[in-house]
This record gives C-alpha cells, sequence and structure tokens, in this order.
C-alpha cells in the first residue's frame, strides 16, 4: 500500500472550526466517515495539529491505494458526506480549492 504525507496550514481564526469538524467526524458523522475512507482507498490516516509561530498546521499521513489523488477525489466526489467534508475542511479550514501538487519524499525508512 502506498503512504503520504503533507502538511497544510489551517486559515487564521479557522482553528476551531478545525476541532469541531474533527468532533464531528469522530461523533456524530463517524460512520460516514469510515465509509467515505473506505471509499478513497484509505487505509489509514494519521491527523496531528502543530502549533507553530507561523500559526497551526494539520499534518497528515495517508496510506491508500492512490494517496496522492485523494484530495482531488474529495474536491469532486458527489457523495453527500464527501462535499461536507471538502466544504468544511479542506476549503473552509485549510482554503484548499484545487488539488495540491504533489510532494516530494526525501526520506522513507522502516525497520
Amino acid at each position: 500500500m502506498a503512504a503520504t504525507t503533507f502538511a497544510v496550514p489551517v486559515v487564521p481564526g479557522k482553528t476551531d472550526a478545525w476541532k469541531k469538524a474533527v468532533a464531528e467526524m469522530k461523533g456524530p458523522r463517524k460512520a460516514e466517515y469510515e465509509e467515505s475512507r473506505r471509499r478513497m482507498g484509505i487505509t489509514k490516516e494519521v491527523v496531528s495539529l502543530q502549533s507553530t509561530p507561523q500559526g497551526d498546521v494539520v499534518v497528515v499521513f495517508l496510506e491508500a491505494g492512490d494517496p496522492a489523488n485523494v484530495v482531488a477525489k474529495y474536491l469532486s466526489s458527489d457523495a453527500a458526506f464527501d462535499k461536507w467534508f471538502a466544504d468544511t475542511v479542506l476549503k473552509g479550514v485549510h482554503g484548499i480549492s484545487a488539488a495540491p501538487p504533489a510532494n516530494e519524499t526525501f526520506v522513507n525508512w522502516s525497520a
């Protein structure tokens, strides 16, 4: 399974909106969230909030069949949860309206 990591800044003043969205995904929207991740081919997701002097950043690790295209799939999906996720999190919290360019992995080590 392929994996990727990426970091996305949080729009200033949107950290609480991000936390609220995550709480919804872990609570009342959990079944929709899990189905969405399965539909996107995601087998593992680790998401962390990192506060820096330059502002808050969300750091993501994704393991998926096609991790480089997950964001583009969410932005173009017609599924109700995917639209909510794209509008609320990707666009609303991160200001992402188009798929970001692929990142370049420099180190990928495992024991």
